[in-house]
C-alpha cells in the first residue's frame, strides 16, 4: 500500500475539519468518536507504533519528523519504509480530549 491508498482509506472517516491534502501530505483533525477506526487502519498498514516504545527514534527519523512538528510524550507516530522515502502518521491528541491532528507526510 502506497502513500495515496493510505491517504484513501483514511479520508473514509469522519473527520472534523480537514487541513491540508496533497500528493505526499494530509493533515486533518479528527474527533475522538472515530480515533479508533483511523488507529486501526493505520496499524493495518503500518504495523505497532514507532514512538511511543521502548526504543529511541534513529536520527533519521527524528530529522524527516522534525519539519512537521516532531512527536512528543502522549503523541503517537507510525512510520514505514517506502523505497528510499519513508511514510508516517502522526497523531498529535489535543487537550480537550475530543479531537486528535492527524498528518500522513510521505518524505
Amino acid at each position: 500500500m502506497e502513500f495515496s491508498e493510505i491517504r484513501e482509506e483514511v479520508k473514509k472517516l469522519g473527520f472534523e475539519l480537514l487541513r491540508t491534502d496533497t500528493k505526499d501530505y494530509f493533515e486533518a483533525v479528527i474527533i475522538k468518536e472515530e480515533l479508533a477506526k483511523l488507529e486501526e487502519r493505520l496499524k493495518k498498514f503500518f504495523g505497532e507504533p514507532a514512538w511511543p516504545a521502548k526504543d529511541e527514534l534513529s536520527s533519521e527519523i527524528q530529522k524527516k519528523i522534525n519539519s512537521f512538528g516532531g512527536i512528543m510524550p502522549g503523541q503517537t507516530l507510525y512510520c514505514k519504509k517506502d523505497g528510499r522515502d519513508s511514510i508516517f502518521a502522526m497523531l498529535w491528541p489535543w487537550q480537550d480530549g475530543l479531537r486528535t491532528t492527524v498528518k500522513i507526510m510521505h518524505k
